[in-house]
């Protein structure tokens, strides 16, 4: 009792706070989805992507990205697909793909399948993709209408992807 009131031993009281608090911790950190596009909106299935951008009659974005290693394609992410402009423009016109190519070993990369990993790198080389980021449009039958390298903010994406629909 003596070695308590001096602080020397926990109570029980603050040990199932701690535990609470790190219990809460941990369902954030193994469940959120830590910046993932795919969480927000974001396909990873081309077949599936490519089936919905025809049902619903809107075009379909493909995002190559390194999302865990590439500073341009974080940045991307951040500064405008994550933005509510770009979702409210997404929302109504396009489909959502990303096509992820996470740093070799990293936890982003085990959590890919076999099967997603050889899509991604079967798209990448159909499309001659070889830098990140680099987004290319497609019709809903699979027809190549547009493609960028790089950063391009917020205003000036909507206002490439607003001329597609226009064409």
């Amino acid at each position: 009792m003596l070695a308590r009131r001096r602080g020397l031993v926990k109570s029980d009281h603050v040990k199932k706070r701690r535990f609470i608090l790190f219990a809460v911790a941990a369902c954030f950190l193994f469940h959120a989805p830590a910046g993932s596009a795919a969480a927000s909106g974001w396909l990873d299935d081309y077949h599936k992507a490519q089936e919905e951008a025809k049902a619903s009659h809107k075009l379909l974005l493909l995002n190559f990205t390194g999302s865990d290693w590439c500073g341009w394609c974080v940045r991307l992410y951040q500064d405008v697909l994550s933005q509510a402009d770009f979702k409210d423009y997404a929302n109504k016109n396009l489909v959502l793909l990303e096509l992820d190519f996470p740093r070799p070993g990293g936890s982003r990369a085990q959590a890919q399948t076999a099967e997603l990993q050889k899509q991604n790198l079967e798209l990448a080389r159909q499309y001659n993709v070889y830098g990140f980021p680099t987004l290319i449009v497609l019709d809903g039958n699979g027809q190549k209408l547009w493609r960028f390298e790089g950063y391009l903010p917020g205003a000036d994406l909507i206002a490439q992807l607003g001329k597609l629909h226009k064409d």
